[in-house]
């Protein structure tokens, strides 16, 4: 006698349907590093082409320091008055650690710093400024700053 085969069966329908995903798009705001370049970072369509401090939700402002071997313990304590919880340091084209001593004010304040190339840290600021987190990102910018 042969055998049977099995018919294949699907399962129910309601079994197939998976749970619904929303899409969102990337908050997009005044303070969103929307691009950057060589020499470069843009927030929204503005372009600039000077060393900048960027603030989750506070704003942007000029940083005193075009180069990293212009900077000094003041560069890094005006960071700390702005009370973020974080700073992201973008230190130029490639990666430079600042001295111990620069980072003492933030120390003081409990502040924590991470260092990264500035293009880096434009992408490093936009997800935790995305995540609410009150971040700083201090981005040296120009063609010396590396």
């Amino acid at each position: 006698m042969p055998r049977r085969r099995r018919a294949f069966t699907r399962p129910a329908c309601s079994a197939l349907l998976l749970p619904a995903m929303k899409f969102q798009p990337d908050p997009s705001g005044p303070h969103t590093i929307t691009a950057y370049g060589p020499g470069w970072v843009a927030l929204g369509n503005e372009r600039f082409t000077r060393s900048l401090l960027v603030l989750a939700g506070s704003g942007h402002t000029p940083w005193g320091a075009a180069t990293f071997d212009e900077l000094t313990e003041a560069d890094f304590a005006q960071l700390a008055d702005a009370g973020p919880e974080l700073v992201i340091f973008g230190s130029g084209e490639r990666l430079r650690f600042p001295r111990p001593a620069w980072l003492r004010p933030l120390a003081g304040r409990r502040i924590g710093l991470e260092t990264m190339s500035t293009p880096a840290a434009c992408r490093t600021y936009n997800i935790l400024a995305g995540e609410g987190r009150r971040v700083l990102a201090a981005l040296l910018i120009g063609e010396s700053s590396g």
